[in-house]
């Protein structure tokens, strides 16, 4: 197979032999490893003929090479990086990977991610199942999407995305969430972390005091500090975010936002009750301060009644209302969207158009041909199906095997429970056990504001079925088994 062609560039101008600035150039590529082990290099005419340089030039640069043990020839022609890189390798005389500038003092927290070692099961967080995914209904509506608009559709892309997805989207938060939403105010962005940086560069300004939850998104909290707002915490209990709390800090100070997951919070998956919501859409008008409602998986409600979001209310003035179609899709479908009331959204998509005009038109368009030939919608009520009953499934597991070593309650809704270990248990002593056996779970230091809280966790059941997250609860019970008792606790008999 043809490969690329590897760039050089030699200063004929500049004192060192040619031969010897081919043969470092070449011996850098080895050592940034763009030219892999074992790789082979063009013939000596070819390269010549490709730098511009005499043949001779590539022969004693070669040469150069091979007696450093950088590269390699073999019988019958042919010449080669060395299947082990020399050691020391030729130095440079500056360190290209080290900038020269300074860099800020403080960067924003990183949320931990990566790919989980073979077999080991994980309920941290609270992601959906990939399997789940229609992967062949998306794969016939992408083509049946190129093939009806296919040269528009790679041609040019409207920044606030594609207007089929728009009036889709459209058309399901207005019969399904109460919200007053066209295609005209929606904007659909590549991920909810890109709507939430977006809404807060376009409607914060560096020193602004934002309310947020004291248990949160920590990305979340990443965007609105990058766009310069000082946040607050306000705490959290079984019905979701402490208004009166939130009242007495605005007696304390002026606020310009609050950001808040009311349905299903993230990640303790309380539900915010109606009459909080009301109440803070008044307060919002009369103190006059932005709402970020993040309303990241509406759909998945299991038990009672839904409840409509917050930009459903009196407030909706004063509501940027963002979504996700991610937990509704795969972890890897990252679309999103933004709605808010026209002054407020025009800024939004003007720094949209400004920052980040091109969208994906085709994956888009995909996603609402899914829309509009119901596959979505079936797909939703399997889902919900599924999930309700793998959060029942962990929940009598959890109670069956480890008894009182947890305190939770069933959530309504959502893709994880919130749980409280026993006081007596060192819960990351418990979690490095898990490892041990297979199984990754995690406290609540990353969710907490203060990264002080090690005796909550959030266990996700929507990853998993019903046969692995029985595995998992057997894993963790072993674990605790192994765990060490905080100092000061009475040992179990």
């Amino acid at each position: 197979m043809r490969q690329w062609t590897l760039d050089i560039a030699l200063d004929r101008t500049h004192a060192q032999p040619l031969y010897l600035q081919l043969a470092g150039a070449l011996a850098d590529a080895v050592r940034q490893d763009r030219l892999k082990i074992g790789a082979s290099l063009p013939g000596t005419r070819e390269l010549a003929a490709h730098v511009g340089v005499n043949r001779n030039t590539v022969v004693a640069a070669y040469a150069e090479l091979v007696a450093e043990g950088v590269l390699r020839t073999r019988a019958g022609g042919g010449t080669f990086v060395a299947d082990v890189a020399p050691a020391p390798m030729r130095p440079r005389a500056i360190d290209i990977t080290t900038p020269t500038y300074a860099l800020p003092s403080e960067s924003p927290a990183i949320y931990p991610s990566g790919a989980l070692p073979s077999g080991m099961l994980t309920l941290a967080g609270g992601l959906p199942d990939a399997r789940l995914f229609p992967a062949r209904a998306l794969s016939r509506a992408f083509h049946r999407a190129l093939d009806r608009r296919g040269r528009a559709l790679v041609t040019h892309a409207d920044p606030c995305g594609h207007v089929r997805l728009r009036e889709q989207l459209a058309a399901m938060l207005a019969r399904t969430r109460g919200l007053t939403v066209s295609a005209d105010n929606l904007l659909i962005t590549h991920s909810i972390e890109q709507a939430i940086d977006l809404t807060a560069r376009a409607l914060i300004a560096p020193g602004d005091a934002v309310a947020v939850e004291a248990w949160g998104y920590p990305p979340a909290w990443n965007a609105l500090r990058l766009a310069g707002a000082r946040l607050l915490p306000v705490r959290i209990d079984e019905n979701g975010l402490d208004v009166d709390a939130l009242e007495r800090l605005l007696a304390q100070q002026q606020l310009r936002a609050v950001f808040l997951t009311p349905h299903h919070q993230f990640p303790t998956a309380v539900v915010m009750t109606p009459e909080r919501r009301a109440r803070l859409g008044e307060l919002s008008l009369r103190h006059r301060f932005v709402i970020f409602e993040d309303d990241y998986d509406h759909e998945f409600h299991y038990q009672g009644k839904p409840v409509l979001p917050i930009a459903a209310g009196n407030g909706r003035a004063n509501v940027v209302y963002l979504g996700s179609l991610a937990n509704l899709l795969a972890p890897g479908m990252h679309t999103a969207f933004v709605t808010a009331p026209t002054p407020a959204f025009r800024r939004i998509a003007a720094l949209r158009a400004a920052s980040d005009p091109r969208t994906d038109a085709a994956v888009e368009c995909a996603i609402a041909e899914l829309f509009e030939d119901g596959e979505l919608e079936r797909h939703l009520r399997r889902a919900c199906r599924l999930y309700r009953s793998r959060r029942d499934a962990l929940a009598d597991a959890l109670r069956r095997q480890l008894g009182g070593a947890l305190d939770f309650h069933t959530p309504e809704g959502g893709l994880a429970l919130w749980a409280r270990a026993d006081e007596t248990i060192d819960l990351p002593a418990w979690i490095r056990a898990g490892e041990s056996e297979g199984v990754c779970f995690v406290d609540a230091r990353r969710f907490d504001f203060q990264q002080s809280d090690t005796s909550s966790l959030r266990l996700g059941y929507g990853f998993h079925d019903e046969a692995e997250l029985a595995e998992a609860v057997r894993r963790i019970a072993r674990a605790l088994k192994r765990a060490p008792l905080l100092r000061g606790s009475a040992q179990a008999a």
